[in-house]
């Protein structure tokens, strides 16, 4: 009996989907049929009193392990790169191609949210009756925002002291506490093994007991992401609906574009093999990403075959794809930044090109810290719209139809692992056997 119920259980992306659905279809036609549609008065009663407290719970329940979960993710990822730079040049070879391939990815995103800009269409008053359902929590932050804080950190990015920018992370405070740990993380991996045990110890626990948080929030998910859906149709109908299809779109040809174009690349002129082929030879690596949205849970199986199959000397292949299971987050990366601007247009935050390099850097930066589990970006593209004075409620928005773009993502961060180690080896003039060439 318990395993076959075990087996009828309906999976938790199923029911988020199922959330996100209700919400869309249900809070649309309250829009269509009431009369005043977002006016009416007992429309607005519903959303205040039930969908807004309902959708907040489940967010906030983010936004609260932010601060732990951003700061552990960063120093651990830099410190293994840290780590990295100090195998030689095995580790600066992973680590710049890392950075050039994260770079072209956020650049290919945020060049297709100018191109498409899927956030734009909503007129300044749908824009305004959905910012005045956000709650008063929100709007505190944003008015944060418009005045400059006291004990400014040097330079906007240099924090003088680390525990005040962590309580303001979510009101302006990201950068400061995001630069705090890069230096931290760099700092650990320096010192020596036997003095920086305890504190990985430390942050590798800390960063635990914050993804099983993220799996209590998650938990909620299905009934936060209805909630906060049906607010934002009833008020905004069929235009909201519109602008997400066409973000979903963008991001999935952005993330294709990555994997079928700049790859490729880089394996025909970087490691000198064909793309074709390797991507044949890995592609129970590729399937096994796709089903499970999880680095981290695909790790063993990238090992596997990357030196039974690819034929990667199993050095190279152990330390990359360990180090980029934490490091290299190339998909997560050009997903937050299409995120990011695309909440930015949906509220009519307007971004000059120095916001927009902002955004590619600290999307880089974020993919380094970002959890390799379902679910992991979210926390981290909270703390950053805020920074534009996007209400981080937003990100709820579009959490409901995150799975297969996670899924996705996911497959994008595995191969871009896989290529980096073809292409060290290559670099470092090492032997590459596949099967088919043994034969």
């Amino acid at each position: 009996m318990g395993p076959m119920s075990d087996r009828r259980k309906t999976p938790l992306h199923t029911k988020v989907f199922i959330g996100l659905v209700l919400g869309a279809v249900l809070g649309g036609l309250c829009q269509v049929l009431l009369a005043d549609g977002s006016k009416n008065a007992g429309l607005k009663w519903v959303n205040d009193t039930l969908m807004t407290p309902v959708g907040n719970v489940f967010l906030t329940m983010i936004f609260m392990i932010v601060v732990p979960l951003l700061f552990s993710a960063l120093v651990l990822g830099v410190a293994e790169i840290g780590t990295a730079a100090k195998v030689g040049r095995i580790g600066i070879r992973a680590l710049v191609l890392t950075v050039v391939l994260s770079s072209i990815a956020v650049g290919i995103g945020v060049a297709g949210v100018n191109l498409v800009r899927p956030g734009d269409g909503l007129s300044p008053e749908s824009r305004q009756e959905l910012l005045a359902q956000i709650d008063e929590g929100e709007a505190t932050k944003r008015g944060a925002l418009e005045t400059a804080p006291q004990d400014p950190p040097v330079l906007g990015i240099v924090p003088r002291n680390p525990l005040l920018e962590a309580t303001r992370a979510l009101s302006g405070g990201i950068m400061p506490l995001m630069f705090f740990a890069l230096v931290f993380g760099i700092a650990l991996s320096q010192i020596e093994a036997e003095k920086a045990l305890p504190l990985r110890q430390l942050m590798e626990g800390l960063f635990a007991v914050s993804l099983r948080i993220i799996e209590y929030a998650m938990a909620l998910a299905p009934l936060g992401v209805f909630a906060l859906v049906f607010r934002t149709a009833s008020i905004l109908g069929v235009d909201a609906l519109a602008a997400f299809g066409k973000y979903v779109l963008l991001v999935l040809a952005a993330l294709a574009v990555h994997m079928f174009v700049t790859y490729p690349l880089a394996l025909r002129f970087v490691a000198k093999r064909n793309p074709w082929q390797f991507f044949r030879q890995v592609r129970s690596v590729i399937l096994t990403a796709f089903a499970t949205s999880s680095s981290n849970a695909t790790l063993p199986v990238a090992l596997k075959v990357a030196e039974e199959e690819a034929g990667i000397p199993r050095d190279i292949a152990n330390f990359v794809l360990t180090v980029g299971a934490t490091a290299n987050q190339n998909g997560t990366a050009l997903f937050e930044g299409i995120t990011i601007l695309f909440l930015c247009q949906f509220f009519g935050v307007p971004m000059s090109l120095g916001d927009q390099f902002a955004v590619m850097g600290l999307s880089i930066v974020a993919g380094i810290g970002t959890a390799g589990v379902p679910g992991g970006a979210w926390p981290m593209i909270a703390s950053i719209i805020v920074r534009f004075g996007v209400p981080g409620t937003a990100i709820g928005l579009v959490l409901g139809i995150d799975r297969i773009l996670d899924m996705s993502r996911t497959t994008l961060n595995v191969v871009g692992d896989m290529t980096i180690a073809a292409c060290v080896a290559t670099m470092e003039g090492r032997p590459i056997e596949t099967p088919e060439e043994a034969a």
